[in-house]
């Protein structure tokens, strides 16, 4: 029996039964009755009875027992309500054509005859069948009642679900499984596969029995849902745990459109205050564009002012120092010498001889009104000539000099004077950037203002540093100008400090360093003049003030700094090989001490000595090596030893030699062990100790007074000579001359 057919005439009995039950009332229910029981003998053999089939059995056993006396089986309106309800599952079964229930059964009998054998029913005949279907129908109702009572579990061949486990419709449980039939059935979808219950042969297999599924026990079902309560625990947590997260990122977004919202006026602000800020920082290179080279026209100007008069008094000294030499060469030499005619005829050694006579009664001039100067102050006796300084200037160079100082100042007045004061006063532009630190300071910090502002400031300064000249006597302290009290407390507010990276800290320093030294290395390449006691000490002194206060700046690694040095020992080579001359006259020449060659040795021989000491005064500022080449070498052994040896007056060399050594630093000698001096020194000890030989040799027949004189003179030697810790030589003079009270001069040494 294929399953096409049998369902075909199932769901054809099916809906004459619904269509009977509904439409016939109980007044006609024997007439209909009747025609439903005409039908049973179609019931074919190994057909399977459905429902309505059923129905009419029982009501042809009711007519019988009605007529033959005997009691009815069941009389409750129950089957009648279920008929109907099958009869509604029936029709949905018809829409729902996606899934078909496959039987398989026994192929070697009639389906007949095992339903017969499932229930237990011998015989074929009539009677053992409607015996075998009213017991059939009574199981049928058990099963259906314990159906109700109970949950089965039935196992298919498909995967097992955890979430349908138990098949709960009515409609999902199969007519043969009240019949004990073995059976399995599986869905397949219509029309595409071919039934698997029967072979090829036609011999029907039998699926999975119902013993051979896997029990269903209470602690199966108990773990089953512990594990998936556990699963939904889980994912209860983690459920949980993204929604913290998603919570915390929601404030947290909050939180910043909060900060946004919030600082959005102050960006707008900020941009503003930029915009604004670039504006005027664009026409202030602008305006310092047009006025800059005006600046440095004019401080040009004032450094060529100074550079003129500088260069006229070394020139005029320089003159002086030719015209004498000229002059007592003369009286030694007495060669006549062809006259020199220019192109009119004109001798011009008249000429220059005029000149030559201009320039010594100026000369003589001013020396006298400088000895008249030091005998109205009393220091007449003690003064030596050559050690003043020869700068005095005439009136008419002095009056020039002021004319063209006086324009300077008054163009530098006029330099911004078409222009509002935010552009050129330093408090107006200070502030603006100050307003910049004060509220912006990050940004301020970002766009490196704090080393900007030194180059930005550098016009203005160097405007009022013109006419600053440190070499003069009345020159004013740079710290107590303007500027410097304007930028002293620049980025310093009330209840803050300067943090150690902050840039602002390093403006005055840096100003210093790009203009203060720099205007002092082009005035001591220029201005300054190292024969000038006076100018040398001011400078000295100006550098020392500045290591002292600013010592970032003022230190042997600055470039400046290396600058301004190298700048110092240039000019004073080029003093040393231009300005000083001593010249060399026979003995019997230099006798006559009121003679012309005389005076001008000792005014050389001094001034010589005189440079000496002002490079001396750069002790601690220039190199040790460097200043004893210059002092030592340069000046000392180069010139004024040789003069000391070509000159007898031995009590005269004492003295100067006494001046020689005060010079000299007393650092130099304080490190040094042994018994010898400096190497650049050993030329003067060994001088001194020919010098007290000389004097002790010069005390033979003289008085007794004399004598003593002379070893004072002796004395004073070794102390020159402790004093330069020449203990070698002192020794030898001491050995030389009977000297026995040597331990106090020792001691004084120590």
């Amino acid at each position: 029996m294929e399953v096409d057919s049998a369902d075909e005439q199932e769901e054809e009995t099916r809906s004459q039964g619904g269509q009977a039950h509904g439409q016939v009332s109980r007044s006609n229910n024997t007439g209909a009755t009747f025609n439903t029981l005409s039908s049973l003998s179609s019931l074919k053999p190994g057909e399977i009875p459905d429902a309505a089939f059923i129905h009419a059995a029982r009501k042809r056993r009711q007519l019988a027992r009605e007529q033959g006396g005997e009691a009815p089986l069941v009389e409750t309106e129950t089957p009648k309500k279920r008929l109907v309800r099958e009869d509604q599952d029936a029709s949905d079964d018809e829409d729902e054509e996606e899934k078909r229930i496959r039987f398989s059964g026994v192929k070697n009998k009639s389906q007949r005859q095992k339903i017969a054998e499932e229930i237990g029913i011998e015989g074929s005949d009539d009677e053992a069948l409607d015996t075998g279907q009213d017991e059939e129908v009574s199981r049928w109702e058990q099963e259906q009642i314990r159906k109700g009572i109970s949950i089965p579990q039935v196992q298919s061949n498909q995967p097992e679900d955890n979430t349908a486990y138990y098949q709960n419709s009515y409609d999902s449980q199969p007519y043969g499984s009240s019949y004990s039939i073995p059976f399995t059935y599986s869905t397949v979808a219509p029309q595409t596969v071919k039934p698997s219950g029967r072979a090829d042969n036609g011999s029907v297999h039998y699926g999975a029995s119902i013993s051979d599924l896997t029990p269903v026990s209470i602690d199966l079902v108990k773990k089953r849902l512990q594990d998936r309560l556990s699963q939904m625990h889980a994912g209860y947590n983690a459920n949980a745990k993204r929604y913290k997260q998603i919570d915390e990122d929601l404030a947290a977004s909050e939180s910043t459109i909060q900060q946004l919202e919030g600082s959005s006026n102050d960006n707008a602000d900020q941009y503003k205050f930029l915009q604004e800020m670039r504006g005027y920082v664009g026409d202030l290179l602008e305006c310092f564009s047009e006025k800059v080279p005006a600046v440095l026209e004019l401080e040009a100007a004032m450094h060529q002012l100074l550079r003129q008069r500088a260069s006229r008094l070394v020139q005029r000294r320089q003159d002086d120092i030719r015209d004498e030499s000229s002059e007592f060469a003369s009286l030694s030499n007495k060669a006549v010498m062809a006259p020199n005619l220019d192109s009119f005829g004109r001798d011009r050694a008249a000429y220059q001889e005029h000149s030559r006579q201009r320039r010594i009664a100026e000369r003589e001039a001013r020396r006298t009104r400088r000895r008249q100067a030091r005998e109205q102050n009393g220091k007449r006796a003690e003064h030596k000539e050559g050690l003043s300084s020869d700068d005095e200037e005439t009136s008419t160079d002095i009056t020039s000099f002021n004319m063209e100082r006086d324009r300077i100042i008054r163009e530098c007045k006029k330099v911004f004077e078409d222009v509002v004061e935010d552009f050129h006063s330093l408090d107006c532009i200070k502030s603006h950037f100050e307003v910049w630190r004060g509220e912006y300071a990050d940004c301020y910090r970002d766009a490196y203002i704090g080393l900007c502002l030194p180059k930005l400031f550098n016009p203005l300064v160097r405007l009022q540093l013109i006419t600053w000249n440190p070499l003069e006597v009345q020159c004013a302290n740079f710290e107590y100008m303007l500027w410097f009290e304007s930028l002293l407390f620049y980025g310093f507010e009330e209840h803050s400090m300067l943090q150690r990276g902050d840039g602002d800290i390093g403006l005055l320093p840096a100003i210093v360093e790009k203009v203060i030294i720099s205007k002092l290395t082009v005035l001591a390449e220029q201005v300054w003049d190292p024969l000038s006691s006076s100018q040398t000490a001011r400078l000295v002194g100006f550098i020392h003030r500045l290591m002292k206060g600013y010592p970032t700046v003022l230190h042997g690694d600055n470039q400046y700094t290396q600058e301004l040095l190298k700048t110092v020992v240039l000019r004073t080579r080029r003093t040393l090989d231009e300005d000083v001359f001593l010249p060399l006259y026979p003995k019997n020449v230099l006798e006559n001490k009121n003679c012309g060659p005389y005076l001008f040795y000792q005014r050389q021989f001094w001034s010589c000595v005189k440079l000496l000491g002002n490079i001396l005064q750069w002790e601690g500022v220039l190199s040790t090596s460097c200043l004893r080449d210059l002092a030592l070498d340069s000046t000392l052994n180069r010139y004024i030893l040789s003069a000391l040896q070509t000159t007898d007056t031995n009590e005269e060399n004492v003295q100067k030699c006494q001046k020689v050594v005060e010079c000299l630093p007393v650092q130099w000698f304080s490190g040094l062990k042994g018994q010898q001096t400096l190497p650049q020194l050993e030329p003067l000890c060994r001088y001194l100790t020919h010098l007290a030989s000389l004097l002790h040799r010069s005390t033979f027949g003289t008085s007794d007074i004399e004598r003593r004189t002379t070893k004072e003179q002796v004395k004073e030697v070794v102390k020159m000579l402790g004093h330069m810790n020449a203990l070698d030589h002192i020794i030898t003079v001491a050995a030389e001359h009977g000297i026995k009270d040597m331990k106090p001069l020792l001691e004084a040494k120590s």
